[in-house]
């Protein structure tokens, strides 16, 4: 999690995992190990030297080895209170998300599934969802706040066409409404099994602004193209994942499987997004580095690279193109 600063569901109350984590102990390549924010230091801020947490977090083991991390602990809200409900357009469900978070609703996760994803769900876990695009929101807080909110946003969503609304506070409430976002990948890969079926899982993030086009014109492609891609998405921090489906020993789903993947890339460049929000570059992803990020500060991390790696030993190929 530290390593590719990714986060989850809670993301967009909570953050990611770059601003919950206050101190690291690190190996670099030579044996040193540090402490980024000083032995035995968590304080919750610090304007002394560089911001040496937050260039681990993220690295992805390229710059050293994270052995422990001191993070940031929340309280246990008094109140939680979930709820789904359908949309009959994905655009519709987005742009309703969207006028939430423009209303200042202190939602604790909101949650797209596409109609596909739903319908592998249902199939699953039996459930009996409508199978259409659905949004899983949760929110946080005294009981008060929590039906305010609620309210608040019932409002906002039936304005936009929501339908199939269900409610929950207790807890096994609240994970039986969830237990289809819990259960999306299993179902995901239960649709195509086979020796030669494989997953390819891609991530991007784009400005809260520009996520409407960005997922409805991703499931354009998917439409177009007719191959099976599973869209869900943290929408309320602008991140998405699409998951394909794909035989192996097919050239043609393989070659286009791929084509799919940048374009949606390249469609949240284009969006000045980034190419990974959470997954990481890794390898399948550097090529894009240069273009998001530029040249000049691409040079400025291969100097960081060479000062804490110089033999390049740690997560070699990684991340740097």
């Amino acid at each position: 999690m530290a390593a590719t600063s990714a986060s989850g569901t809670n993301a967009v109350r909570y953050g990611t995992m770059r601003e919950n984590v206050r101190n690291l102990e690190v190996v670099l390549s030579d044996g040193t190990i540090i402490h980024t924010a000083g032995q035995g230091r968590h304080t919750v801020k610090s304007s002394a030297g560089y911001n040496l947490t937050n260039l681990f977090v993220g690295s992805e083991g390229t710059l050293g080895l994270i052995t422990s991390a001191t993070l940031k602990l929340y309280g246990i809200p008094d109140t939680m209170t979930s709820a789904v409900c359908q949309f009959d357009e994905v655009e519709r469900a987005v742009t309703a998300v969207l006028h939430v978070l423009q209303c200042g609703v202190a939602v604790a996760r909101i949650e797209l599934l596409s109609a596909d994803t739903i319908r592998a769900v249902n199939s699953y876990s039996k459930l009996s969802y409508e199978e259409k695009p659905s949004i899983f929101i949760e929110f946080h807080g005294s009981e008060k706040q929590t039906e305010e909110d609620a309210s608040v946003v019932g409002d906002i969503f039936a304005d936009a066409g929501a339908s199939g609304f269900q409610w929950a506070s207790s807890l096994s409430e609240r994970n039986r409404l969830w237990k289809a976002r819990h259960d999306t990948l299993y179902a995901i890969l239960a649709t195509r099994p086979g020796p030669q079926i494989t997953q390819l899982s891609t991530d991007v993030c784009v400005p809260i602004s520009q996520l409407t086009k960005a997922i409805t014109d991703t499931e354009k492609d998917l439409e177009e193209h007719k191959l099976p891609g599973y869209i869900l998405g943290h929408v309320g921090d602008g991140n998405y994942h699409v998951t394909f489906l794909y035989d192996t020993g097919s050239e043609t789903e393989t070659q286009l499987v791929g084509k799919l993947s940048e374009r949606i890339v390249e469609r949240a460049l284009e969006l000045n997004g980034t190419c990974t929000g959470e997954h990481g570059t890794g390898f399948g992803k550097k090529k894009y580095l240069v273009r998001e990020a530029g040249p000049d500060s691409v040079s400025l991390m291969k100097q960081i690279k060479h000062l804490l790696d110089p033999h390049g030993l740690m997560n070699p190929g990684k991340v740097l193109p």
